[in-house]
């Protein structure tokens, strides 16, 4: 049995290649540069070489696949659109993996996804999510909500460097999940019959706003955070601008996302039934705190290591100059 994995490289995508391959799977990346992905070569991985925007190459990928878990998703550098990447190209995956026989596929979507119809991305989502559905294939699809990895981008570090940190209108709590968790229920997925051709929502163990997020950093970095608010219908100016100019289509949709972040609606959800559907323990989901706490211990004991070196060598140089500066005194 092979499991083809997409995205792989991603920031979920390696989590999932890694538990995957941890748990004995025998796993099989579909990869745009083998360089980049080398890493998953080294963990035990098979790579080949394909993409989305070459329908083509997804055969040769699948052939003698039975499982996929699709983690792709376009990111900002991408020069594809979001409806290239997360449209046609999962249309395109979804139809060759029919056509190549697999037996089960795990597709990642966005919690909520069928309430914002005029963000892209979400809309793009839901209607995957009834391609999917209507294909024949068995499917499992996991609804996210966000990733803790992100917030170290996004809050962490710009506290830790004295940056603004931006925060768009009221903002909504979002139930931030650790991507080595979710790797846990795609993985698990796979060999739990009562998961197929069903959606589940896969959210971190609590919501947490904008401000509550900055003022946990604060507490643990011992830094001020310098919070600065966007206004919404700034973004929205700024959105409708870019829809002028087909070099911005993308900018401007992914500026639409803002609208979900904006709203003051949780995105969150109970997961009582889907841990036992699961098998897992709640208890070993890492929490926010829990997560922001290491990173900031990691970080300033790192800090403080260079300030020691610091400190060191300024010490030692200073010791030095006093001894020239006589040499230069006697020999005069």
């Amino acid at each position: 049995m092979t499991l083809l994995i997409v995205g792989a490289t991603g920031t979920l995508g390696r989590q999932v290649a890694r538990r995957a391959i941890d748990e004995g799977y025998k796993v099989r990346c579909l990869v745009r540069s083998s360089k980049k992905a080398a890493f998953l070569k080294e963990w035990g991985a098979e790579l080949v070489s394909g993409s989305f925007r070459y329908p083509d190459t997804l055969a040769a990928a699948l052939e003698g696949v039975t499982q996929v878990i699709d983690a792709s998703t376009s990111r900002p550098t991408d020069s594809l659109s979001i409806k290239q990447v997360d449209w046609d190209g999962k249309v395109a995956l979804i139809q060759a993996a029919k056509a190549a026989g697999v037996e089960r596929f795990i597709f990642f979507s966005i919690l909520d996804a069928d309430k914002y119809p005029e963000v892209p991305l979400m809309e793009i989502k839901r209607c995957t999510e009834l391609f999917l559905a209507e294909s024949g294939l068995n499917y499992t699809i996991l609804r996210l909500a966000g990733f803790m990895q992100g917030l170290i981008g996004q809050y962490g570090i710009p506290i830790l460097e004295g940056q603004p940190v931006w925060v768009t209108g009221e903002s909504s709590p979002i139930a931030y999940m650790d991507t080595q968790d979710v790797a846990k229920f795609a993985i698990r997925a796979l060999s739990v019959p009562e998961t197929e051709n069903q959606a589940f929502p896969v959210v971190g163990t609590r919501a947490w706003s904008a401000e509550e997020i900055i003022s946990l950093c604060e507490r643990l970095s011992g830094k001020e955070a310098r919070v600065t608010r966007m206004p919404i219908n700034l973004l929205r100016a700024v959105r409708g601008f870019l829809r002028f100019f087909q070099w911005g289509w993308n900018v401007a949709d992914r500026l639409a996302f803002t609208e979900v972040l904006a709203s003051g609606k949780q995105l969150n959800a109970p997961m009582d039934e889907v841990y036992r559907v699961f098998g897992l323990d709640r208890e070993q989901t890492t929490t926010l705190e829990s997560y922001l706490q290491e990173y900031f211990s990691r970080i300033m004991k790192k800090l403080k290591e260079l300030d020691y070196e610091k400190n060191k060598t300024k010490k030692q140089k200073s010791k030095k100059t006093p001894f020239k500066q006589s040499s230069k005194a006697n020999s005069q």
